[in-house]
C-alpha cells in the first residue's frame, strides 16, 4: 500500500465516522424535537379544555359576574393565546387526517370527476 492510499483510507475512515456521528446526533435531536412537539400539543389541548370548562362554569347563573372567576377566565384565555405562539412546534406532530375528516362542501360534492 502506498503512502497516498494510506492517507486516503484514513481520510475516508474519519469522514465516515464524522458522517455517522452527525447522523446519530441529528436523529436524536429530531426525536427530542418531536417529543417536545407532542407534549406542547397535549398542553395546548389541556389549556383549551380548561378554558372551555371555566367559561362554562362562569356562565352558570350561580357564578355569573363573579370577579374572581372572570379574572381566572381572562388569565386562561391569555395563557391559551400565549401557547398559540408555539403552534409551529406542536403542529409538527399533528396528524394531517383532521383535514380529511372535515365534511366536503357542496361545491366539492358537485364537481364532476375528470
Amino acid at each position: 500500500m502506498s503512502r497516498l492510499e494510506i492517507i486516503l483510507s484514513a481520510i475516508l475512515l474519519v469522514s465516515l465516522l464524522l458522517n455517522l456521528g452527525v447522523f446519530v446526533y441529528a436523529r436524536a435531536a429530531i426525536t427530542r424535537l418531536l417529543s417536545v412537539s407532542e407534549e406542547l400539543g397535549d398542553l395546548n389541548q389541556m389549556v383549551n379544555t380548561f378554558a372551555a370548562h371555566l367559561q362554562a362554569v362562569y356562565e352558570l347563573e350561580t357564578f355569573y359576574g363573579d370577579e374572581t372567576l372572570n379574572a381566572l377566565l381572562q388569565h386562561a384565555i391569555s395563557f391559551n393565546e400565549q401557547l398559540d405562539t408555539f403552534e409551529y412546534i406542536y403542529s409538527l406532530t399533528e396528524e394531517e387526517s383532521f383535514i380529511d375528516d372535515e365534511p366536503a362542501t357542496e361545491e366539492e360534492n358537485n364537481t364532476p370527476e375528470a
